[in-house]
């Protein structure tokens, strides 16, 4: 089926479809589901190369994901991320184009998909606290929206992020309040924004109650579970160890977990732990009982939205720039207790 036969079934013009399948603004919302509906019960699947020429867009996202030795962008939740972003992108008639390359190329890819006319728009992955790609995009004129912030970009861009800093201030707090005083932070890469935020919250929480982070009780690296094994055995040993982890991921409480079961220890009883959930649908924390207590925020919904953000810029290139701030759950586990 073609354009033309699918307008004829529907009773609309061809350019009234065409703009229904492709997001304008000017078509009413009632009129878009209905074409979108007919479409896919007809299996109609427009030609990309002329919809290309006819709205002069390829239709296409650009990520472009840097492998590097300091902090892996192919990650599980990456993939969560990109199933929620591909299902937005798909509703709307656009495919992904990702793009793996070195640290050193990631702003030459930038410059050449521009350059070939490769993708509408972006979405960056791991901000930085001053990330260059941000002023690079703002140059090349390509719409672009930050998955998370830059704390040091003094101009607006658009981004969607969650509150991390609240997260990790309401989780701190919920320790305190069990009578926890030697509470342990295990947080990513602290170049990277969501980290500085999350060591904000929780030095700010102790800070509220009198107290001050302990540099002995603080590690900062790349969230693999080995790293929160060794960083959980290390401090487990020590003359004075902690009560309780504040971990900046599932995979990293794994390894902590691990740690607790080795040194003799209880998890949720000797020792508490809690961490940070991105809700990933091939990690599920716990069933009717969570594992752990955690700060909860579907990175998939962050994907879905994201996308939204970033195909509602390609619609409307004058848009000034769009942000959302997601707040996380606390949700209670099996994983924190008193203090004893």
């Amino acid at each position: 089926m073609n354009l033309k036969q699918l307008s004829e079934h529907l009773g609309l013009s061809q350019t009234t479809v065409s703009r229904a399948l492709n997001g304008y603004p000017e078509v009413s919302e009632k009129t878009r589901l209905r074409v979108q509906q007919a479409a896919r019960q007809l299996n109609y699947s427009p030609n990309t190369r002329a919809k290309s020429l006819a709205t002069g867009r390829t239709h296409a996202i650009g990520h472009v994901l840097p492998i590097s030795a300091s902090h892996e962008m192919v990650n599980p939740v990456f993939g969560d991320f990109i199933a929620g972003a591909g299902a937005t992108y798909s509703d709307h008639g656009y495919e992904i184009v990702i793009s793996l390359v070195k640290d050193q190329d990631e702003a030459e890819a930038y410059r050449s998909l521009h350059a070939r006319g490769s993708v509408d728009g972006i979405i960056v992955h791991g901000p930085r606290m001053r990330d260059p790609r941000i002023p690079l995009l703002r140059e090349l004129g390509l719409p672009f929206v930050v998955h998370g912030r830059a704390s040091d970009e003094p101009d607006p861009y658009s981004w969607l992020d969650i509150n991390n800093q609240r997260a990790f201030e309401r989780a701190t707090e919920f320790l305190l309040d069990l009578g926890h005083r030697r509470i342990a932070l295990v947080n990513g890469l602290e170049f990277m924004d969501f980290a500085y935020r999350r060591r904000l919250g929780f030095e700010k929480a102790l800070s509220e109650r009198g107290l001050r982070a302990d540099p002995a009780l603080m590690r900062s690296e790349e969230m693999t579970e080995i790293f929160g094994y060794r960083s959980a055995r290390e401090m487990l040993a020590s003359d004075q160890p902690p009560t309780a982890f504040l971990v900046s991921s599932m995979i990293t409480a794994i390894g902590i977990r691990r740690a607790i079961h080795e040194a003799g220890l209880e998890m949720g009883r000797d020792v508490s732990v809690i961490t940070h959930d991105d809700d990933l649908g091939y990690l599920k924390n716990g069933h009717s009982v969570p594992i752990f207590t955690a700060t909860r925020s579907s990175v998939r919904v962050a994907g879905e939205r994201a996308a939204a953000m970033l195909l509602d810029c390609i619609r409307d290139p004058g848009c000034v720039p769009k942000t959302q701030l997601m707040e996380a759950e606390l949700i209670i586990g099996a994983s924190t207790g008193p203090a004893l």
